[in-house]
């Protein structure tokens, strides 16, 4: 048996156990089992799937997973994308937030202005700063880090500390790569002071994030 034969029959065979999982924890575990498989790619629609099951634990490996493979995963969870499922849509944010493709942005953008879950717009709000756009274009990427920077400013006045907190974190993110006096860097300057800001921002600990942001960005 060749290599590529042996991969194929180990996913097959991790895929049927999983496709016949009877339980809950079964379930977990057989998840946790494709996110290890030797041909990842055979496994993705049905990671992809388990994001629509009422089953937290399992949702969790396959975020994981999608989050592992990466550029790989992006199309599937697009495609697949089910907005009548809010439990599917809000874990399918979580993955293409960890992976960082900018093919992602649309669902991202969205699911911090009008998502209901504060975990799930704080899921975006990193994910806005942690877009991976080194390999696109400086046009492209001066047009898409605009918008991830309009998202963020609006996130600013989201009314939950945790999602305010991640946009600091986003902000960070976002100008990291940049230099201090990058027209972007001075907008996300901007961002930070007012979550710096006590007559701006109330939360305490999204204020010291703030403060740590910008000693970063200063540091560069």
């Amino acid at each position: 048996m060749t290599a590529e034969r042996g991969d194929s029959q180990h996913a097959a065979d991790r895929i049927r156990a999983f496709e016949q999982a009877s339980s809950a924890e079964e379930l977990v575990v057989a998840t946790r089992r494709l996110t290890a498989c030797d041909d990842p790619l055979a496994t993705v629609p049905h990671l992809v799937r388990v994001l629509g099951f009422n089953n937290p634990g399992a949702a969790v490996a396959a975020v994981d997973g999608l989050i592992a493979l990466g550029p790989a995963a992006v199309g599937p969870l697009l495609t697949h994308l089910d907005a009548h499922n809010y439990g599917a849509r809000a874990w399918a944010v979580r993955a293409l937030a960890g992976i960082g493709d900018p093919r992602g942005l649309d669902v991202l953008e969205e699911a911090l202005a009008t998502d209901v879950g504060p975990s799930v717009r704080r899921a975006a709000a990193r994910g806005l700063g942690a877009l991976r756009l080194e390999s696109l274009p400086e046009d492209d990427r001066q047009r898409l880090r605009e918008r991830c920077l309009e998202g963020l400013e609006n996130g600013r006045r989201d009314g939950e500390w945790v999602v305010r907190y991640a946009v600091a974190v986003g902000f960070e993110g976002l100008a990291l790569p940049l230099p201090p006096a990058h027209p972007h860097s001075q907008r996300v300057g901007t961002g930070l002071r007012l979550l710096l800001a006590p007559e701006q921002e109330e939360a305490r600990v999204v204020r010291l994030r703030a403060g740590v942001a910008l000693k970063r960005l200063e540091r560069r």
